[in-house]
């Protein structure tokens, strides 16, 4: 009895029919994905791109102001005399051949003095960066000197070496040798000691441990140590030029002071400016070629 009961029951639960499944509304449309947010397109970071003779808007600007405050009145011409005088004067300089022969003088200082402190400075560096007995003899002398301005130094070099060309060299000298040594010293102590490791592994040379790790890892630094030598060439030349000097932009300026001419006093300040920009401008071309494997904000 029991058995046809429980097969009666099975037989009725085929024959139902099975629920239907429930079904989606025609109107309804499938669930969308969020659409992903939008990356907002701010400003760029850093210094931007760089601008085409970026160099000349500073003095360009300061030439304007210098412009409006003559033509307007509020610059006293005894103090300050107008840039179309100061054109005017450079122009009859250059007429009778004063300021070419004082420029060539002055350009002949500096670059004696430039190189031989640079080379000077790049000598200590290696010399202190590559021995730790080196740095020891070395780094502080140098350090020394760098708290004392080479001008400072001109009545002790002139008691040495007198007030001719010789001292006027020497202190330029002085003056450039301690960036290119700050600078090349601290670019040879910042190589990484893996490529260090790598030249021992390979067994380089000595020579070609130097040209191989030591100057591609020391000339970023001294690249930033020439530019800094640079403009400490034209400061030095500035006043080494007003001791007892017979040539030069500076004995120009000097010889003007005397006489009251601010006109002269300013082409040869012209003249100290143009000569830094343009040499600071060619260290930087050639730091940019150099380095053209780097990417830095500067590009």
């Amino acid at each position: 009895m029991s058995t046809e009961v429980s097969g009666r029951e099975v037989v009725e639960a085929e024959a139902k029919p099975a629920a239907p499944a429930p079904q989606r509304p025609q109107d309804a449309s499938p669930p969308r994905r969020p659409a992903p947010p939008r990356r907002r397109r701010g400003r760029r970071l850093g210094p931007g791109r760089p601008i085409p003779f970026a160099w000349g808007i500073g003095p360009l600007l300061l030439l304007a102001i210098w412009s409006v405050g003559s033509a307007a009145g509020w610059i006293d011409e005894r103090n300050l005399s107008a840039p179309w005088d100061v054109v005017s004067t450079a122009v009859e300089l250059i007429e009778d051949g004063r300021l070419q022969d004082h420029l060539w003088a002055s350009t002949e200082r500096a670059l004696s003095g430039l190189a031989f402190g640079v080379a000077a400075g790049l000598v200590l560096a290696l010399v202190a960066g590559l021995s730790r007995l080196g740095e020891g003899v070395i780094d502080g002398p140098v350090q020394i000197k760098r708290s004392i301005p080479s001008l400072a130094l001109i009545p002790l070099l002139i008691l040495w070496f007198g007030i001719g060309e010789s001292m006027k060299v020497i202190t330029i000298t002085l003056g450039v040798l301690v960036p290119v040594y700050i600078h090349t010293h601290n670019g040879l102590r910042g190589i990484d000691s893996r490529y260090v490791e790598l030249a021992e592994t390979l067994r380089l040379s000595r020579w070609g441990f130097l040209r191989h790790v030591v100057l591609p890892g020391a000339l970023p630094g001294f690249l930033l140590g020439l530019r800094f030598a640079v403009t400490s060439a034209w400061l030095s030349l500035v006043v080494v030029e007003q001791v007892n000097a017979t040539s030069g932009i500076g004995y120009m300026m000097e010889l003007a002071r005397t006489y009251g001419q601010t006109d002269v006093i300013l082409v040869g300040l012209v003249v100290y400016g143009l000569l830094g920009l343009l040499s600071d401008g060619l260290v930087r071309l050639a730091q940019r070629k150099a380095l053209s494997w780097r990417r830095t904000l500067a590009d």
